[in-house]
C-alpha cells in the first residue's frame, strides 16, 4: 500500500495554526460581544376608507429612503393606492416576479405627454413600436432605435465603439434580434436615442422596452412629465397606482413584501432593514411594528435546508473519518484517509454553493453558521496533507484577517444587510478553497499531469470565456460589472495563465523551434495571443469607462518584464525596468506639487486628480477621501479604542462606516480606524510574506526547470514559475493601489484590497485559484526533490 507523510509537523505549521486559532477566537469574541439588534418583522398600516398617510424611512425601517417617500391612500371602496412623493428616489413595485418603477406607464394611441415646453402627440402605439409627433419632426421608436422623419439619427459624440456597433446591429437585424436601448428625452443634442429638448435636463424622461412592452417613465427629481388621461393631466412620476396584486415594494434599497388582509396593509421587510438597539420606535398611530431579534444561529426554512443540513452532516462525517484515520495532523497509512479528505473537500465546496444560494434567496442562515463554515474552509486549506508553504500559510492568515474585518464591519453596521458581505465572502471561500483542496488532493494521490497540448486547449477555452464575459460587460453592464460579477477578475486569471504559457515556451525555443528565424520575430509570434488579449481587455475597460484596472495592468506588465529579464539574465533590461519604476515614483511625487490649474486642463481622470490634490475644495466628490482621512486620523497608532481594536470587537462602528464603499475600496481605512497603524504594520508584514512566498515558490520552480533534462518537464516548471510571478504581480498591484488610495498617495483608483475587501469576484476567480496553484506547485517541488537528488547521485556515480 502507498505510504507517504500526510501533514507537515514543522514549526511553521505550529506557528501558523496558533495564529489562525487566535484569529478564529477573535471572530468568536465578535460574535459573543455583538449587542442585541432588533428590526421590524411586520409593518402594519391601518387606514379607514378615504384616509391617507405619508410614510418614509422612519416608518419603513428603510435607511436609504427619504423622510417622506411613499404616500398611501385607502379609497372609499377599500382599495389601496400608493404614490411616490420623494423628490429624488424611485419606488419599485413587483408584480408576477418582475420589478417595475412606479411612475411608468404604457403609452396609448391618441394620448399626449408634455416635458417642459415640448408636447408630443402619440399617433400609434403598440407593444413593440410607438410613433409620435413632436417639435418639428415625426418620431418612431421600436425599443432599440429612434428614427427622426424615418431616418436613424447619427451617433452621439460621446458614444464609444461598442455603442456605435450596437446601433448598427439594431438597424440591420430583425426586431427579435435587436438589443434593447432606451429612448431618453432632454438635453441639447439630437443624436443616437436622445431626443433633445431645450432647457430640459438630459434623461428627464425615457421610453424603454420591457417585458410588458414599451413603458414611458419620468424622473421626479427632474422636469415633470405630464401625461393626459381620462381624469385629466397628471404628473406621471407622482401618479397613484393600485397596490392590488403587488408582491413586493422597494423604497430606497429596502425591499418589503406586501400583503393585504382584513383592510390592513402588511409590509414584510426583507433586505436592507434598519436595526435598533431596543424594540421601540416612535411611530404614527396608523402604523404598528411587530419586532424580531437578530438571530445569530437561526436556520432557514424550506426543503432546501434539509438538503444543506444533510450535506453538513456528510461533511462532519468526512472530517471525523479523516481525524480517526490520522489525516489531521498525524502521519499514518493514508489510503482511506486521503479518499476521505478528497470527499470532504468536495462537500465543502457544495456547502459553499448551498450557503450562497440561501443568501441569494434572502433566507441566509445565522452568521454563526457562516463563521463555522469559514473555520472549516480555513482549517481545511491549512491541514491539507502536504508540506505547508510560506505562501499558503500567509494566504490563509490573510483570509482570516479579512473575514475578521468584514465581521467587525457587519456588526458595526446599522442595517440587516451589513453582514451579507461577510456571509458572501464565506460562501465563496468555501467554494474556492474546497475546489482548490480537492485538486491538491487529486494531485497528491497521483493523478496524471495535464500534457502541454491539453493545457493549451484549456487556456484557449479560458481565454474565450474571459473575452465572452468582457463582451457581455460592454453590452449589458458598466464599470461595476455585469450580472453581479466582475469579468475583469476572470480576465486577469486568463491573462496570467496565457502569458506564463507563452514565456515558458519562449525560453525553451532552442529545443523545438528553428534557429533560422530571428529572436525578435519568434518572441513576437509567441506573444501575439497575449498582446491581442491584453488589447481587447484594455478596449473593454475603456468602453465601460473603468480605467483603474489599466493602471493595474501597467504594474503587471512591468513585473512580468522584470521576471523575463531575470530569467534570461538580461541585466540591461533589469536595470532599465528599475529606472522606469523610479521615474514612476518620482512622477507621483511631482504630481503632488503640480498646480491645480495645470491638472484641470488634462483630459484623463482630471476630476480625480483635482480631488486628490485639493479635496477640501471638492467636499462632495472628495467625500470618500475626506472621510477616510478622518477615520485614519482617529485610529492613530493604537486604534480608535486605544487597544488595537480589542475593546471594540463586535460593537457598533464609528465614523468609518460612513465612508462610501467602505467594504470594498476603502476597507483599509476601516482597518486602520479600528486597529491602528500598529495593526496595519502587522498586516503589511503578512502581505509581504505572502508575496515572498509566491516568489520563493516561483524561483524554486525555475530552478527545477534548469535542472531537469526533459524538455516537457522544463516547460511545465517554467509555466508554474511565470504563472506565480504573474499572480504575485497582480496581487502587488492591488496592494499598492489600495493602500495608495486609502492613504491619499494616489488618486482614487477603485480597486479592492486582496484578502481584506469584500470583493467576491476577485476572491473566487483570482485569489482562490492562485492559492491552489501555488500550493500545488510547492507540493510538486517537494515530491520531485527526492527524485532529482537520486538522479543527481546516479549521474555522479556514473
Amino acid at each position: 500500500m502507498m505510504r507517504f507523510q500526510l501533514a507537515d509537523r514543522s514549526p511553521g505549521l505550529s506557528l501558523t495554526a496558533s495564529v489562525l486559532a487566535v484569529l478564529c477566537l477573535l471572530q468568536l469574541v465578535c460574535l459573543w460581544r455583538a449587542p442585541p439588534a432588533w428590526s421590524p418583522e411586520r409593518i402594519s398600516v391601518s387606514l379607514q376608507p378615504g384616509e391617507s398617510l405619508t410614510i418614509g424611512d422612519a416608518e419603513l425601517a428603510a435607511p436609504q429612503a427619504d423622510s417622506a417617500h411613499l404616500a398611501l391612500r385607502r379609497a372609499n371602496d377599500g382599495s389601496w393606492w400608493a404614490s411616490n412623493v420623494s423628490a429624488g428616489k424611485q419606488v419599485l413595485l413587483q408584480r408576477d416576479g418582475f420589478d417595475r418603477r412606479m411612475g411608468s406607464s404604457a403609452v396609448l394611441a391618441g394620448q399626449s405627454f408634455r416635458i417642459g415646453a415640448a408636447r408630443f402627440d402619440v399617433a400609434d402605439a403598440g407593444t413593440t413600436q410607438i410613433a409620435f409627433s413632436g417639435p418639428g419632426a415625426a418620431w418612431r421608436y421600436d425599443g432599440a432605435t429612434l428614427y427622426r422623419n424615418d431616418s436613424a439619427q447619427p451617433a452621439c459624440p460621446d458614444a464609444g465603439f461598442a455603442a456605435r456597433a450596437i446601433a448598427l446591429w439594431n438597424r440591420a437585424m430583425p426586431h427579435a434580434l435587436t438589443v434593447a436601448r432606451p429612448l431618453t428625452f432632454g438635453g441639447n443634442l439630437y443624436c443616437g436615442n436622445r431626443l433633445g429638448i431645450a432647457y430640459v435636463e438630459g434623461a428627464s424622461a425615457s421610453i424603454a422596452r420591457t417585458r410588458d412592452g414599451l413603458l414611458l417613465s419620468g424622473a421626479a427629481e427632474r422636469a415633470p412629465l405630464l401625461i393626459s388621461s381620462a381624469a385629466g393631466t397628471v404628473d406621471l412620476a407622482r401618479r397613484a397606482e393600485p397596490l392590488a396584486g403587488v408582491q413586493t415594494l422597494v423604497a430606497g434599497r429596502t425591499r418589503l413584501g406586501m400583503q393585504i388582509s382584513d383592510g390592513v396593509l402588511h409590509l414584510l421587510p426583507q433586505r436592507h432593514v434598519a436595526l435598533y438597539a431596543e424594540a421601540d420606535a416612535l411611530l404614527p398611530v396608523q402604523v404598528a411594528w411587530q419586532w424580531k431579534k437578530r438571530g445569530l444561529w437561526t436556520l432557514p426554512a424550506g426543503r432546501a435546508w434539509y438538503v444543506a443540513l444533510g450535506l453538513c452532516i456528510l461533511l462532519a462525517a468526512a472530517a471525523a473519518v479523516q481525524w480517526q484515520r490520522g489525516a489531521w495532523p498525524f502521519t499514518r497509512d493514508t489510503g482511506h484517509a486521503l479518499r476521505a479528505a478528497t470527499i470532504g473537500s468536495a462537500l465543502l465546496a457544495i456547502a459553499g454553493v448551498a450557503a450562497l444560494l440561501f443568501q441569494r434567496s434572502g433566507s441566509a442562515p445565522g452568521v454563526g453558521w457562516s463563521m463555522l463554515l469559514a473555520w472549516t474552509a480555513l482549517w481545511g486549506c491549512l491541514l491539507v496533507p502536504a508540506r505547508l508553504s510560506l505562501a499558503t500559510a500567509a494566504g490563509v492568515l490573510l483570509l482570516a484577517v479579512g473575514l475578521l474585518a468584514q465581521l467587525e464591519l457587519g456588526f458595526g453596521g446599522a442595517e440587516s444587510a451589513a453582514l451579507r458581505h461577510f456571509q458572501k465572502s464565506v460562501a465563496l471561500l468555501a467554494i474556492g478553497l474546497g475546489i482548490g483542496a480537492h485538486l491538491r488532493l487529486r494531485v497528491r494521490s497521483g493523478a496524471p499531469v495535464m500534457p502541454q497540448t491539453s493545457l493549451e486547449w484549456v487556456l484557449a477555452l479560458l481565454t474565450l470565456t474571459a473575452l465572452a464575459a468582457l463582451l457581455m460587460q460592454v453590452v449589458f453592464g458598466d464599470e461595476t460589472g455585469v450580472f453581479d460579477l466582475q469579468p475583469v477578475e476572470f480576465a486577469k486569471l486568463a491573462l496570467t495563465a496565457l502569458t506564463a504559457h507563452c514565456l515558458a515556451i519562449g525560453l525553451g525555443w532552442h529545443a523545438d523551434m528553428p534557429e533560422q528565424s530571428s529572436p525578435a520575430r519568434r518572441w513576437l509570434r509567441l506573444a501575439a495571443p497575449v498582446l491581442l488579449f491584453a488589447a481587447l481587455l484594455g478596449l473593454a475597460l475603456v468602453q465601460v469607462d473603468d480605467y483603474s484596472p489599466l493602471i493595474l495592468l501597467l504594474v503587471w506588465c512591468m513585473a512580468m518584464a522584470l521576471a523575463w529579464a531575470l530569467a534570461t539574465r538580461t541585466h540591461a533590461a533589469t536595470a532599465a525596468l528599475f529606472g522606469v519604476a523610479c521615474v514612476a515614483a518620482g512622477s507621483i511625487a511631482w504630481l503632488r506639487s503640480a498646480g491645480v490649474a495645470e491638472v484641470a486642463q488634462w483630459g484623463f481622470y482630471a476630476d480625480r486628480f483635482l480631488v486628490w490634490l485639493d479635496p477640501a475644495q471638492h467636499p462632495h466628490t472628495g467625500q470618500q477621501l475626506l472621510l477616510a482621512a478622518r477615520a485614519i486620523a482617529e485610529g492613530a497608532w493604537w486604534g480608535a479604542d486605544n487597544v488595537l481594536g480589542l475593546g471594540a470587537m463586535g460593537q457598533t462602528g464609528g465614523s468609518a462606516l460612513h465612508i462610501p464603499a467602505v467594504q470594498d475600496d476603502f476597507a483599509p481605512s476601516f482597518f486602520l480606524n479600528r486597529h491602528g497603524l500598529l495593526g496595519a504594520l502587522a498586516l503589511w508584514a503578512l502581505q509581504a510574506l505572502f508575496l515572498v512566498g509566491l516568489l520563493q515558490t516561483a524561483a524554486r520552480a525555475f530552478g527545477a526547470s534548469e535542472q531537469t533534462r526533459d524538455f516537457r518537464q522544463a516547460w511545465l516548471w517554467r509555466f508554474r514559475c511565470f504563472a506565480l510571478c504573474g499572480g504575485a504581480a497582480f496581487v502587488l498591484g492591488h496592494f499598492l493601489l489600495s493602500w495608495g488610495t486609502n492613504l491619499a498617495i494616489f488618486p482614487i483608483m477603485g480597486q479592492p484590497m486582496s484578502f481584506l475587501s469584500a470583493g467576491g469576484s476577485h476572491l473566487l476567480f483570482f485569489i482562490c485559484p492562485l492559492l491552489a496553484f501555488s500550493a500545488i506547485s510547492a507540493q510538486s517541488i517537494e515530491e520531485n526533490q527526492p527524485c532529482r537528488s537520486t538522479s543527481n547521485m546516479k549521474s555522479w556515480a556514473r
